[in-house]
């Protein structure tokens, strides 16, 4: 937990170059995945609303993607720090130069896996919001609200974060991978 509260608290420094968009919009997703855990918590036992059980099941697993984004920006911030290293490694011969081209693209793929399970994530938050619309307590109208803008900018800065990594990618197949199903998550 200490390490997720210290990835956030890195976006909040102005003077820290290392941790940005995909640390953000992943706090940003669990933020949201949170509002909805509450919205659904707030319709339960309510009159003309669905079933108990409904918003249960939705809380349950929106508390779930709330706690798996708020580890997904720990996550990210740690895999620019992976991608910052490989960069730094030794670079005087031949052999040092594979290693480092090797740890550069390693680093790189998971720094778009990374966003990438984030955005999914977050397209998810989406649709337990979507549910939450049919029938929900509409005192919490406002909450729902900000859930799904939380979320939808999450999955775009999400989405944002995996594309600006892709072009890193030497590997063709596995870059071609990682954008179709970025779009399969986006779309």
């Amino acid at each position: 937990m200490q390490e997720n509260i210290n990835a956030f608290l890195r976006v909040l420094d102005a003077t820290d170059n290392s941790t940005g968009g995909g640390t953000a919009s992943s706090v940003a997703g669990a933020m949201s995945a949170g509002l909805a855990a509450m919205v659904a918590r707030l319709s339960m036992d309510k009159k003309d609303l669905a079933p108990t059980q409904t918003y249960q099941t939705i809380a349950a697993e929106a508390e779930i993607l709330s706690t798996e984004l708020f580890d997904g920006g720990q996550e990210d911030a740690a895999a620019f720090d992976r991608v910052t290293m490989a960069y730094k490694m030794p670079k005087d011969t031949t052999a040092s130069k594979d290693v480092r081209a090797q740890a550069i693209q390693t680093a790189m793929q998971h720094a778009a896996e990374v966003p990438l399970s984030n955005a999914a994530r977050c397209r998810r938050v989406l649709e337990l919001c979507q549910l939450l619309k049919k029938r929900f307590n509409t005192n919490a109208a406002s909450d729902l609200e900000c859930a799904v803008y939380l979320a939808t900018a999450a999955l775009k800065g999400c989405a944002a974060n995996v594309r600006i990594n892709l072009p890193y990618i030497k590997d063709e197949k596995v870059r071609k991978d990682i954008g179709e199903r970025l779009t399969s998550i986006v779309e």
